[in-house]
Parts: structure tokens; C-alpha cells; sequence
């Protein structure tokens, strides 16, 4: 196993985002359904503003606990604003971070994604999957 790959050769460079001034938490939720998304990067510019995850999106949504209560779930997503609801100043990583390093930050946080930037620009996303999917191919 190499003990010095860098997370950029497993992490998704096309990243889905959001924007914190633009967009609204519908978007953040059909961004997620349409694409099987669960760790959307929140933007503001091409600068990292925070990032929103399908569990923070699902704790609003009430409709799933409940039949009939659709008109609820609308209601909760035009009230908040993604800024509101989703983390700020996440835990990042340099696209040289090693593997090894993230798969301890995920493990040792309990984070199931971690933002990669270059400064505080995005320059792509590593979830525990992206570092699963790379220790299978080692055995």
C-alpha cells in the first residue's frame, strides 16, 4: 500500500456546489435527490463557505415521519436559508494531504466528507467511500 498517496488522486474534482447567496435549500435538496449526492460544498464565489450534508437536510423535512405532511416540509425550506443550516468553517484538507491522513481525520471526527482546498478555494471533495473504494483496490 503506498503510505504517501495523495488524496488528490482519489478525490471528486467536478464538484456539485451550492451557492450561499443564490441558491436556496430546495436547490440544496434537489441537487441531492437528482445527482445521489449526501455532501454538497457550499460556495460563495469559487471561495469555501461551509457544506451542507443530506442528514442536515433531512432533519428539516418532516414528511418522512409523517403522511400528509409535504406543505410542512415547503414551508421549513422557504423559512431557512442555507447559510443557516449548514456547517461553517468545516474541517479541510490540501490536495497533498495523504490518504492515510484523511481516512484518520474521517474515522477520528466521524465526518463522512471532507472539502479539498487549495487556500480557501475548492478544489474538490473526499468522502469515506472515495477512501474505501481506494483501500479495495490495495488488497
Amino acid at each position: 500500500m503506498n503510505k504517501h498517496k495523495p488524496v488528490a488522486d482519489i478525490m471528486t474534482t467536478d464538484v456539485y456546489t451550492v451557492n450561499v447567496n443564490k441558491d436556496t435549500l430546495f436547490d440544496v435538496k434537489d441537487l441531492m435527490l437528482g445527482k445521489g449526492l449526501r455532501h454538497v460544498p457550499v460556495v460563495h464565489g469559487k471561495k469555501l463557505a461551509g457544506i451542507i450534508s443530506k442528514t442536515d437536510i433531512d432533519r428539516l423535512i418532516f414528511s418522512r415521519m409523517f403522511d400528509e405532511e409535504e406543505d410542512a416540509d415547503e414551508a421549513v425550506l422557504e423559512m431557512l436559508k442555507i447559510e443557516q443550516v449548514m456547517t461553517h468553517k468545516p474541517k479541510v484538507v490540501q490536495a497533498d494531504t495523504t490518504v492515510r491522513e484523511v481516512a484518520e481525520i474521517l474515522a477520528k471526527e466521524e465526518f463522512h466528507a471532507l472539502p479539498v482546498v487549495d487556500g480557501d478555494k475548492l478544489v474538490g471533495i473526499v468522502t469515506t467511500t472515495d477512501v474505501i473504494k481506494y483501500m479495495l483496490t490495495q488488497y
